[in-house]
């Protein structure tokens, strides 16, 4: 799979497995979705030291710590790809009502 590949499959399933679907972003109109898309973007570019003792989430972190679930680098960019898509698509939709 590309990288737009797994973005996509990110996205659905935020969508259809965690229940992050249209109506439910449309509420995040404070900048949640770009400001988590940037705190899994940062901690991507961390280091290895950093990644294993840090214990919080960034500070633009926009939720629960609960809901902070990094991984491995790679991922937490799809992740954060995901999030920019959510952000873009509620965008629009606030645009075309």
């Amino acid at each position: 799979m590309s990288a737009i590949d797994d973005i996509a499959a990110e996205r659905q399933q935020q969508i259809s497995g965690e229940g992050f679907g249209p109506s439910r972003d449309d509420g995040y109109v404070h900048h949640q979705l770009p400001r988590a898309a940037a705190a899994y973007a940062w901690f991507a570019g961390t280091s290895d030291e950093w990644r294993a003792t840090y214990t919080g989430a960034p500070p633009t972190w926009p939720w629960s710590l609960d809901w902070w679930k990094p991984r491995d680098r790679r991922h937490d960019l799809v992740r954060a790809g995901a999030l920019i898509v959510a952000e873009i698509e509620r965008l629009d939709r606030a645009k075309g009502a």
